[in-house]
């Protein structure tokens, strides 16, 4: 049939910021659109404002717009560059939610754009709850018991005729946001207002819980003739009652009958084709662990997270034949591009299993329940690949890098058994270790299936692991009497070196060198979708020693192991598989014959099919990384560049004789160090604040008393500010010191004088060890105290003066060359009544590399693979840079999903993406940026609420009140707020009265509840002072529940400043459409 006749260019809409149930899983698939679209000889339009992806780089894609994905800047972009086509598939629940406002609009009618892949009818009858169910039940295919509502007295009569409790599922969300199971009309009511205020259609559906029941997922691939493959099936351990993005994931399925999975099979294909799905699908069935009974839940006709894992599970590149599909191929037509000798509709076979395994960073969140749900909360996930179960759930655990040795070997705290049964029906991110400690306390598997929903399949599995746990400890021999049976046996269930030295009371080392002695040591395997029936080359391995020879041979040419970042967590994305991939191709250009990459994360371009010379899909631990060089025999390793995870190994690396390309360890491990870097800063005379090393509570209270409170807790080696504080009291110092060493125990503490009210700055640079080619500046707009991760950036900054500017550059130099950093660095700095400050530097690549590379046009890790190499960048350093344009970088925040969390920000990071925009100015580049970032511009004529502690605070915010009134936006403030408003001769202020205050009114309950309230304003005096030593309950509800409701807050002065003048500012400018890669200079 061939491909759709017309088709010259393609918009291809993205899904913007990494936010949870919304991440890199969409730059990979975007990537594979892209590729196939090229590969046509297709133009491509891309719009998508996150900055860090490697679906916006210019290799991937003609053209870039980094703008809000919306109907209003995209329908310019269509104006502007009139597509033929329009990819809604491939970015998420954003970009389908933007397809369907184009045509609701009649945009795309309008302008002639053709809907590739599934067409909106299509979208609508999936996203739809109502039109999902008539759909299913046309097609003969059961569904729960369930009706749409529109409104909180709609859904309290619904829920009475189903009964409690209660799954309330909102549509066109994602990650399960907004949904929520309720046991009374209570939690209903509230669980349905924040439901049809997060939903497109301010629609929910009211469905029978069905918790207990498996859930299973079907991955089905169709074609406009009919032709339909299942190209996965994965089973989630947890049960219904857990969403499938914090479910532990298990692919292929392991306890369905034969007749399930095909009564299932045949179902999913029944359900994509009655939806008219075209491209590729996720439907999930509930399926009655006692009966063969099941129902459909719901179908996702865009790529998904599930999308990501099947295709990295199976090696079947699912994005990309989608893409062909959604331009009019049908599946015989095509060949599987990763086996190279069948075609698309021949449906993979695997000889091995995988396991999803979700990372959860709770802790680092204030007031967050813990407890998983029906509503998403984890920022990412790994996969682990094994041949036994056992094998592939404690590499899983390790993969996570949450301080686990595996699923045993680890200190646990002993739990009562009334605690460990709670934990068990009630569970949290710690489910799968309560459940390790229900064994160890002789509990029987069907009491905790009983309990947990776990299949007994699993849990004997897990039993067997407790087994070889206990067969190792029960020895008391010398290492030298342990028979070398056993050892096969515990790597063959996914025992680590670390595990059985813990076990055996050896160094990790001595355990390392004992079975090498016996030559136990991990296969190579393939992932090749054929499960070895033909054979195929393909670059996708792992290790296991369930295997007796390796699938592949090992070349002795010229070859480089590059570290990706593994999972997503706060404080480590997209940008690092940014940089890890652009350090590949660096090499590759650079003259290395084969580069290889190690990582773990399904979600990422790095783990892709054909971006790398080979791919291992293996942890990134000492003990993994030591095997694959051993098998590859590189001439070295880049650890530079996958973050933290990659940057803490090049010590141990280093100590075993490995070759580092880069920045030597000694150097990494000066600068992180927090005690030898300001050692460092005293020798080369550079500012900083004060500070001191402490080893007990009394020094650091004897050291804070001594420089004033407040002071900054730093531990060192360590990722997104975890365990650093801002301590304002001694009662602090002493609680938070016991969180801060945990983190780093290796590693001393540093804690320095906190200066206020400072300007916070960073450069971003690469080094060869003498000539160093700058970024650029960023200025953050909030001051010092708020973590880089969470400020809003600015390049070039807008308040430093040149003098200034040419010391931070004078700095920054001056460390890089006393560290000899050869590769990537990121400076950290205050200003202060015109005194810099260093805070830090990171020896490897930052979060902000792609952003300042791509508003500069000077590839900052195409810089460093020359550097890492050994090579001079003098040649580089006359490089044309775009002049003229301004970036502002805003970070992504997740709060609404994370279930009690406070808004409050501080030193420790809390976003989980970022967007950035450009523009001839800051207000142009800054507005486009927070309406990216889900900053929704308050309706003229609408209420803002002001709330403000301290004298000083009320002062900066007058300026800002008047700016509002002029805007003709109506001011709400509290009692006290409201009197120093009118004292200072503001009019017409609105006196409202707290929550707590219920009989009081008008009440910001009430407002709250009626939809009253478009913005926000909640400055508290201190914000440490309040978050952490008497936090006002009545300020937190506020904040949590306009969060939940999706009303803007602000909680710093600075943040709400810029976005107020960049409203003044956009009501006599128009926010410019046309920056893209083809014009900026």
């Amino acid at each position: 049939m061939g491909r759709i006749e017309g088709i010259k260019k393609v918009l291809v809409i993205g899904s913007g910021a990494i936010k949870i149930g919304e991440a890199g899983e969409f730059d990979y698939s975007g990537s594979q659109a892209l590729k196939a679209l090229r590969e046509e000889g297709i133009e491509s339009i891309l719009v998508n404002p996150n900055v860090a992806t490697i679906q916006t780089d210019v290799r991937m894609v003609d053209k870039i717009y980094y703008l809000p994905i919306n109907l209003e800047y995209v329908t310019n972009v269509i104006e502007k560059e009139r597509p033929d086509g329009i990819f809604l598939s491939f970015g998420g629940q954003t970009a389908l939610n933007c397809g369907v406002q184009l045509a609701k609009n009649g945009i795309l009618e309008k302008y002639g754009v053709r809907v590739l892949g599934t067409p909106i009818a299509g979208i609508q009858a999936t996203e739809d709850r109502d039109a999902f169910v008539r759909t299913m039940e046309n097609a003969g295919i059961p569904v729960p018991n369930s009706k749409v509502a529109y409104s909180v007295e709609e859904a309290r009569k619904i829920a009475r005729k189903i009964g409690y409790p209660a799954m309330i599922r909102v549509a066109y969300t994602l990650g399960g946001k907004g949904s929520g199971v309720a046991y009374n009309e209570y939690e209903l009511d509230e669980i349905v207002q924040r439901g049809i205020s997060n939903s497109l259609a301010h629609q929910v559906l009211i469905e029978e819980y069905l918790g207990s029941w498996k859930q299973v997922e079907y991955e089905v691939m169709r074609d406009q003739k009919d032709n339909s493959v299942i190209i996965c099936n994965m089973e989630n351990m947890l049960a219904m009652r857990v969403h499938t993005g914090d479910n532990i994931v298990i692919a292929p399925s392991q306890t369905l009958s034969n007749s399930e999975y095909h009564i299932l099979r045949t179902a999913a294909i029944q359900a994509t084709k009655a939806c008219g799905v075209v491209g590729e699908c996720n439907i999930q069935f509930a399926l009655n662990n006692k009966s063969d009974k099941f129902l459909a839940i719901e179908i996702n006709a865009r790529l998904s997270r599930s999308s990501a894992l099947a295709s990295k599970a199976t090696g079947y590149p699912l994005a990309y034949m989608a893409a062909k599909l959604a331009l009019g191929y049908t599946l015989p037509e095509l060949t599987n591009k990763v086996t190279g000798i069948t075609t698309a509709c021949f449906e993979p076979s695997l000889d091995y299993l995988v396991i999803k395994m979700p990372r959860w960073d709770l802790q680092k969140f204030e007031r967050v329940s813990r407890n998983l749900g029906v509503q998403m909360k984890s920022v990412g996930e790994v996969m682990a690949i094994g041949h036994k179960f056992e094998e592939a759930i404690q590499k899983a655990i390790r993969m996570l890098e949450i301080g686990r040795n595996g699923l045993v070997c680890n200190e646990d705290t002993e739990e009562s058994l009334e605690m460990i049964e709670i934990g068990l029906n009630r569970p949290t991110d710690d489910i799968i270790f309560i459940v390790i400690q229900a064994i160890k306390r002789g509990m029987s598997v069907e009491r905790i299936q009983e309990l947990s929903y776990i299949d007994i399949w699993f849990l004997e599995k897990m039993k067997n692991i407790v087994q070889i746990e206990q067969e190792l400890r029960n020895l008391n021999k010398n290492l030298s009497d342990v028979h070398a049976e056993l050892i096969l046996k515990a790597k063959q269930f996914g025992f680590s070196d670390k595990q059985i030295s813990s076990c055996l009371n050896v160094t990790e080392q001595e355990a390392r060198d004992y079975r090498k002695k016996f030559g136990l040591n991990p296969n190579v395997k393939q992932i090749d979708t054929l499960a070895g029936e033909w054979p195929a080359q393909t670059n996708y391995l792992y290790l296991t020693y369930n295997g007796e020879a390796d699938d592949v041979e090992f070349s002795r040419e010229k070859k480089v192991i590059v570290l990706g970042a593994g999972t997503y967590r706060i404080g480590s994305s997209v940008e690092f598989d940014w940089c890890t991939m652009n350090m590949v191709w660096g090499l590759k250009k650079n003259g290395i014959k084969e580069v290889l990459v190690i990582n773990c994360n399904p979600e990422t371009v790095s783990t892709d099919y054909d971006e790398s010379d080979r791919l291992y899909f293996e942890e990134i631990t000492l003990e993994h990384v030591l095997d694959i060089y051993e098998k590859e025999h590189p001439i070295g390793i880049v650890t530079c560049v996958g973050g933290q995870t990659a940057n803490n190994l090049t010590p141990k690396l280093e100590k075993q004789q490995i070759k580092i390309l880069g920045t030597s360890s000694n150097s990494v491990d000066t600068a992180e160090d927090r005690s030898k870097f300001s050692k460092l800063l005293d020798d080369l005379d550079m500012a900083q604040p004060k500070w001191s090393k402490f080893s007990s509570i009394k020094e650091a209270k004897e050291f804070a008393k001594d420089v004033g409170y407040p002071v900054m807790v730093r531990p060192s080696y360590v990722l997104s500010g975890a365990a650093m504080r801002v301590i304002w009291t001694s009662e602090q110092m002493e609680k938070f010191l016991k969180t801060a060493s945990e983190v780093s125990p290796e590693y001393p503490l540093v804690i320095s004088k906190f200066i206020q009210d400072a300007m916070e700055v960073e450069l971003d640079a690469v080094s060869d060890g003498d000539n160093i080619l700058m970024g650029l500046v960023m200025e953050h707009i909030e001051k010092a105290g708020i973590h880089s991760g969470d400020a809003i950036m600015v390049a070039p900054p807008k308040g430093v003066n040149q003098d200034i500017l040419n010391t931070l550059n004078e700095y920054a130099s001056k460390i890089a060359r006393a560290l000899q950093v050869k590769g990537p660095f990121n400076t950290q700095f205050i200003v202060k009544d015109n005194t810099v400050y260093v805070i830090e530097c990171n020896l490897r690549a930052s979060r902000s590399m792609p952003f300042i590379s791509k508003l500069t046009g000077v590839n900052l890790m195409d810089a460093a693979s020359f550097s890492v190499l050994g090579h001079s960048l003098k040649p580089m350093l006359k490089t044309a840079r775009r002049r003229n344009i301004v970036g502002v970088k805003v970070p992504q925040f997740s709060f609404t999903q994370l279930e009690g969390a406070d808004l409050i920000l501080g030193v420790e990071m809390q976003s989980t993406g970022e967007v950035a925009c450009f523009g001839r100015n800051f207000f142009d580049a800054l507005s486009k940026a927070m309406i990216s970032a889900g900053y929704n511009i308050p309706r003229r004529g609408g209420n803002i609420l002001v709330t403000v502690g301290g004298q000083s605070m009320k002062m900066e915010i007058l300026p800002l009140v008047d700016i509002s009134r002029k805007l003709g936006y109506n001011i709400l403030s509290t009692e006290h707020t409201s009197e120093f408003l009118i004292e200072n001769g503001v009019s017409n202020v609105t006196t409202v009265y707290k929550i707590t205050e219920p009989d009081r009114t008008p009440n910001i309950a009430d407002y709250l509840l009626n939809g009253s309230l478009d913005l926000i304003i909640n400055i508290p005096q201190s914000s440490a002072i309040e978050k952490y030593a008497y936090m006002l309950e009545d300020e937190y509800v506020i904040r949590r529940k306009s969060v939940e409701l999706g009303i803007p807050v602000f909680t710093n002065i600075e943040t709400a400043t810029v976005f107020i003048k960049s409203l003044e500012w956009i009501r006599s400018n128009k926010p410019t459409v046309d920056f893209h890669t083809a014009n900026i200079s």
